[in-house]
């Protein structure tokens, strides 16, 4: 069973930084698709940033020119650097995967896909002004 851990949230000033966490145990999957969410209070869950097997990233424009997605291979860890934060980014943050050994079946990894089939349990990020 491929388990995901997010960290790193925490509460900070508008225009601050962070940076997010997520580690995704082993698995025998070749190919991923793998992406950050997040819920604000009272709304329904949104993706803000995706990123697949050949390292093509996608964001939401909310998000485009302040987040950073990235993966460092070797140790298994999905980021999200957030940069320039403002008091509407303050949400419950959860990174997401969908695993596959065929590349078809994550070729199309960005806003509107929402099938994943893994997802860590959240992080609370709050920004104040």
């Amino acid at each position: 069973q491929v388990k995901l851990v997010e960290s790193g949230g925490g509460s900070v000033q508008s225009g601050g930084s962070v940076r997010l966490s997520c580690t995704i145990s082993k698995s025998p999957y070749a190919h991923y698709c793998l992406a950050w969410f997040r819920q604000r209070a009272g709304q329904e869950r949104e993706g803000v940033a995706f990123t697949r097997s050949v390292d093509v990233n996608t964001y939401a424009d909310s998000v485009k020119g302040r987040f950073t997605i990235s993966k460092d291979n070797k140790n298994n860890i999905l980021y999200l650097q957030m940069n320039n934060l403002r008091p509407e980014d303050t949400a419950m943050y959860f990174c997401a995967a969908i695993l596959s050994y065929h590349y078809d079946a994550v070729a199309n990894c960005g806003a509107g896909r929402t099938d994943f089939t893994h997802w860590g349990q959240g992080t609370q990020v709050s920004v104040s002004s």
